[in-house]
């Protein structure tokens, strides 16, 4: 650690008052331990988007979401819901049932249930449904149907949050579409895998962009937002930010935030590391001793939860320092999880997509909600 970010001590001291050091501030704020508001609030911008485009999708368009097996661990279980829009506005939407599901990751009884219970027609009830389950409706029930869509999704697939759903939507003509962003999923055909060539462009463009920016034209949020886009190859009124204000971005199996504040200047870049952990004197010695081996950053608990932070100062702000501590904070967070479920116990942030083999364990539900 640095002299600006003393190590917590083996206390896990979260409770600093936030008057002196910049260090409380921006690591120690209480509104980033509510992982569940985090995840509710991403499940019901999901939902929002979701009704919208299907009210302005044309006759004829078709969207499919995925629960993106390669990130949540279902292998070559494959769990889907299709939607298209027909004629005099009919909306018909069809979710995978248990024929084109693999031994071990079919629904059982209860979770037949709750299907039928959220407004799912069996498969093969509803004319065309074949071995989906079937639900029709219309235009003018599209908060309806994204609502069943979402929790379906979320409370019987096992989605721990919609970052993990991927979509892609074709025309009558079977072609791909532009749509609005369906809130944290993404887009299919975004999620390209990048060279470090191109990766370096990357970054060697967003340090321009912002290096030629005038600082009083260009505020921190708004260089931040300009250096995360070119990340992610969006365009910054694109990117998902929470009522906290902060930006989020999925990443393989990690959840990392990124938060600006004004005063004084800074960007913390956190991610929840393990949650669901009991905080004993033995974890709060160990996060202490694991800080002090971080060159920058640190690890602490709060509210049940192991957060890992990066801070990135404001002055001078450098568009590279912000990508390496992104980076950084991921692979520290896929590194340490694991380390920390198997010492202390708990979940990991996106532990649900550690899919069980067994099913007749019970309905899986997310793991927030």
């Amino acid at each position: 650690m640095t002299a600006e970010h003393p190590s917590p001590g083996a206390d896990g001291d979260t409770g600093a008052e936030a008057t002196a050091l910049p260090d409380p501030v921006l690591l120690d704020e209480p509104t980033t331990a509510d992982l569940r508001a985090k995840v509710t609030e991403a499940w019901q911008d999901f939902a929002r988007a979701l009704a919208t485009a299907l009210r302005a999708l044309p006759a004829g368009a078709q969207l499919e979401l995925t629960l993106d097996p390669t990130a949540s661990g279902t292998g070559e279980a494959v769990y889907s819901v299709f939607l298209g829009v027909g004629d005099q506005d009919r909306v018909l939407a069809r979710a995978v049932g248990n024929a084109t599901l693999p031994a071990g990751y079919r629904l059982d009884r209860a979770a037949v249930a709750d299907m039928v219970a959220l407004g799912w027609s069996p498969p093969g009830v509803v004319s065309g449904s074949g071995d989906h389950f079937g639900l029709d409706s219309t235009r003018d029930g599209a908060n309806r149907t994204a609502t069943v869509v979402a929790r379906t999704l979320r409370d019987v697939y096992g989605a721990p949050h919609p970052a993990f759903l991927v979509y892609l939507v074709r025309d009558a003509d079977d072609e791909p579409m532009p749509v609005e962003p369906l809130g944290p999923a993404r887009p299919e055909l975004a999620m390209d895998q990048r060279s470090e060539r191109e990766l370096a462009a990357a970054l060697e463009l967003a340090q321009t962009e912002v290096a030629e920016a005038d600082d009083e034209v260009l505020r921190l949020d708004e260089r931040v937002r300009t250096v995360i886009s070119t990340m992610l190859r969006s365009n910054p009124e694109q990117l998902q930010v929470d009522s906290d204000g902060d930006i989020s971005i999925r990443a393989g199996s990690a959840m990392v935030f990124v938060r600006v504040r004004d005063n004084p200047p800074l960007v913390d870049v956190f991610s929840p590391v393990l949650t669901e952990v009991e905080p004993t004197e033995r974890l709060y010695v160990k996060l202490s001793e694991l800080t002090n081996r971080m060159p920058i950053g640190r690890l602490y608990c709060t509210n049940d939860t192991v957060w890992a932070s990066i801070p990135v100062f404001g002055r001078n702000f450098q568009a590279t320092h912000l990508m390496l501590a992104v980076q950084v904070m991921t692979g520290l967070a896929d590194e340490l999880d694991d380390r920390l479920l198997g010492e202390f116990g708990g979940k990991r942030f996106f532990g649900e997509g550690d899919k069980p083999t067994d099913r007749e364990a019970g309905p899986r539900t997310g793991m927030y909600l």
